[in-house]
């Protein structure tokens, strides 16, 4: 038997062999480079007289989960370290997060502590899908995210490092490696750092102009640690018109048109006409300003504009509603191939193979048909359902081949005919009742007249989604005949809008109608 003696785990008189090890941990969805990071700190660590091991455990998907890469390092003292898998609560040195709500989620893994952990995360947003699937607006607050980890953290290294990775022409990657150097949270120069991104022989200039703005960043930010201070975002400048002559004097007519509406108002209203006229020509954007002049007639300063603002707002978003004409045409654009590109890193000279998934319903295919023959075809519900068996179905349509960007660009094309076409008949319908309907009611309730304008964000999406969202706005507008004439229908009609963006089958807004029924039923017995 060994005459070893052991205390605590230890050999007796011997040393921790954990003890001087740097626990890194990255947190990045696809195309974020987060291996290509991982690689980066491992390579500087070995070239720098350290012993270093890089583990990973892959998020569910794309944007449902983070892929979590875990580092350890120590110097070379010639004996073997002890580095462990994965990472520990509570047991992390330096904490990467290459967005903002992964930041919060490894506070809530206990990956961040205060008496340890410098947290170096970028404060831009990507949606999670848990926001996505939110019929409203269901983004999370970043200002409270952003409060929450500064608390957590003994250290905090946050700015939008997205934003420089672009400008560079580069990806989130070579940022965060630069704040990463600039924050002084590893025992290494500068030069070691763009050292090893020398190394890796592609993008080097670029990865070097985005490693240099972050590290700049991170050792200037006299903030780094405080809370931030929540501020409002610069306005983006609007770019000026280009086109045929023609089509750029129709539009600066349509803006002069603009700055005739109350002051408050045209900001929005511009930004709407940008909308709809991108959505189909400069004529529909005229019909637009028809509609919010209608409601700046009716509206005055002394109630802030409200009406005028709602219709300029929900107005554009009723004409620019997604069709296939719409989504083929945004898939074909030149904007989308770069925007591809920016987000994953390619070179301008390479191939990219892209494959988009379309699963087109009888409906949307009824919806690109001249109105009459769609209507024809949609009253028969024998042959329609038949053909809905056999068209009904999902297809991969790769865009990068002629081919496939053909099909695109064929069902794009049908844009100079849209307004003859079924599916623009019946949203035209549907959006002058709706405006109609709020305007009517004006004159004996201002407020209910902007709630019923408000609920028009109720519906968006195509297929399914714009389905759901319909109905909602139905059963919503339906719940008006409960409430006209009451003094609290404007608020009503808010909660019932409230409710219905809650959840995607509208449980709460089936609650929300019970509890109307019941108080009419009341009052009526009282």
């Amino acid at each position: 038997m060994s005459g070893v003696s052991v205390t605590d785990g230890l050999p007796m008189g011997g040393e921790d062999a954990t003890r001087g090890i740097l626990k890194l941990a990255i947190l990045a969805v696809g195309g974020q480079g987060g291996g290509v990071l991982t690689d980066w700190i491992t390579e500087l660590a070995e070239s720098n007289g350290y012993r270093a091991q890089s583990t990973s455990v892959a998020g569910v998907a794309q944007r449902t989960g983070a892929t979590v890469y875990y580092i350890e390092m120590a110097p070379d003292t010639g004996r073997e370290p002890v580095f462990a898998l994965s990472a520990g609560a509570g047991d992390v040195d330096i904490v990467i997060a290459a967005e903002l709500m992964e930041a919060g989620r490894a506070v809530l893994r206990g990956f961040v502590t205060p008496d340890r952990t410098t947290l170096i995360a970028s404060s831009h947003r990507i949606l999670a899908v848990s926001e996505k699937i939110v019929p409203g607006d269901g983004s999370a607050d970043a200002w409270e995210v952003l409060n929450g980890i500064a608390e957590a953290a003994k250290r905090l290294v946050a700015f939008d490092m997205e934003r420089l990775a672009i400008d560079a022409g580069t990806v989130i990657s070579a940022s965060l490696f630069g704040a990463l150097s600039g924050s002084g949270a590893l025992p290494f120069p500068r030069q070691a750092f763009e050292d090893v991104i020398r190394s890796g022989g592609r993008g080097i200039e670029s990865s070097l102009a985005a490693f240099g703005a972050c590290h700049d960043q991170a050792v200037a930010d006299e903030g780094i640690g405080e809370k931030p201070v929540k501020t409002s975002p610069p306005r983006r400048a609007i770019p000026e018109a280009s086109g045929p002559r023609g089509l750029v004097a129709r539009w600066e007519t349509l803006v002069r048109r603009i700055d005739d509406l109350p002051e408050p108002t045209r900001a929005l209203t511009l930004a709407g006409a940008r909308k709809v006229v991108d959505f189909q020509d400069v004529d529909y954007g005229f019909a637009y300003l028809d509609l919010v002049d209608r409601a700046a007639k009716l509206d005055e300063a002394a109630l802030g504009w409200r009406l005028t603002l709602a219709a300029a707002k929900h107005a554009a978003n009723a004409m620019a509603y997604d069709d296939v004409i719409r989504v083929a045409d945004l898939k074909t654009r030149r904007a989308r191939d770069a925007r591809i590109r920016d987000e994953m890193g390619a070179e301008a000279d390479a191939v990219l193979s892209v494959t988009e998934f379309l699963h087109p319903r009888m409906r949307e295919i009824c919806g690109m048909m001249p109105w009459r023959l769609g209507r024809w075809l949609e009253s028969r519900p024998g042959l329609f359902g038949w053909l809905d068996q056999r068209l009904s179905k999902g297809r991969f349509v790769r865009s990068d081949t002629v081919l496939g960007y053909l099909l695109l660009w064929g069902m794009a094309s049908l844009r100079p005919w849209r307004r003859g076409l079924l599916r623009h008949r019946i949203e035209e319908a549907h959006r002058n009742e709706w405006f109609d309907r709020a305007l009517a009611v004006r004159e004996t309730d201002y407020a209910l007249a902007v709630e019923i304008l408000e609920c028009r964000r109720l519906i968006k999406g195509y297929s399914d989604t714009h389905d759901r969202g319909l109905s909602k706005f139905d059963r919503v507008l339906g719940g008006l005949a409960l409430l006209e004439g009451r003094d609290d229908a404007a608020d009503w009609l808010r909660r019932l809008r409230e409710a219905a963006l809650l959840d995607e089958k509208g449980e709460a807004l089936d609650g929300a109608l019970r509890t109307i029924e019941t108080e009419v039923l009341d009052a009526a017995a009282e």
